[in-house]
């Protein structure tokens, strides 16, 4: 038991003391001048999180989901992927989302992205879409709550903006909770889209999930989406509805 608790600091001493050797047999020539450093901070992973693909059954038409992110890079700088949509079961009708990012690390777990967002509506009529550029923050705030905070400026100058929490409770080693809260907002309005001045949309969400694997987990839960202000108005010109509740099942997967 003893042995055990000392090895870290048999550890540390052995590599405070090996590190200036190696230094000083560098300096000297006996060890190859590109010796690997102790610590390696220059190597690039890749990360692919679907967090949600799931189905949803909802107070009109049920629809399919997804919503994936993934990253290639470092540990200070990466290339971000996001993807998102919706479209329901009944037809072919849909929107689309993909964002590119540059990222660099500004502040422990914290993430500076910048890069574009394209928008894309497709159905039986004319196929529509938009370009923005995209300035946020993404990192793991205090309580560990995984944060997005996002800027986005269109084509035509229209600025809107998004802010996503997602909070992992951990009922077992298995069995997780994961409350999500999404906030979208404008500054101008954009009928064509539906989008009015101000809160756009509230969604709030309730996820069971059961971890097979660390990698693979399928869950259930439920989805509140409550349209808001002048986005509310446009939604009721069409016929649609301005608070839906659904029942969500879903897989989450990581690699």
């Amino acid at each position: 038991m003893r042995t055990a608790t000392c090895a870290p600091a048999l550890a540390v001493l052995l590599g405070s003391a090996v590190a200036p050797a190696l230094a000083a047999d560098a300096g000297a020539g006996r060890v190859p001048a590109d010796w690997p450093h102790v610590h390696e901070d220059d190597q690039n992973f890749g990360y692919l999180l679907v967090d949600r693909l799931e189905y949803r059954a909802d107070d009109g038409p049920d629809h399919l989901l997804w919503d994936a992110q993934g990253w290639y890079g470092g540990d200070y700088r990466r290339l971000w992927l996001k993807t998102e949509g919706e479209s329901p079961v009944s037809n072919s009708h849909g929107e689309a989302e993909l964002q590119a990012l540059y990222g660099r690390l500004v502040a422990p777990y914290w993430d500076l992205q910048a890069g574009l967002r394209y928008d894309r509506a497709y159905g039986s009529g004319r196929d529509r879409d938009r370009a923005f550029g995209v300035l946020g923050v993404q990192g793991l705030a205090p309580y560990r709550f995984d944060t997005e905070l996002a800027l986005f400026v269109s084509e035509d100058g229209d600025v809107s903006a998004r802010a996503q929490f997602e909070h992992e409770l951990l009922l077992s080693q298995r069995l997780v909770l994961q409350p999500r809260l999404e906030i979208n907002a404008a500054a101008q309005e954009v009928k064509s889209w539906g989008v009015g001045r101000g809160i756009d949309d509230v969604q709030l969400g309730l996820r069971l999930r059961y971890e097979l694997r660390r990698q693979f987990a399928p869950y259930v839960g439920v989805e509140w989406v409550r349209t808001l202000g002048d986005s509310a108005d446009f939604a009721r010109a069409k016929g649609l509805e301005t608070s839906n509740f659904g029942l969500v099942a879903g897989l989450r997967l990581w690699f």
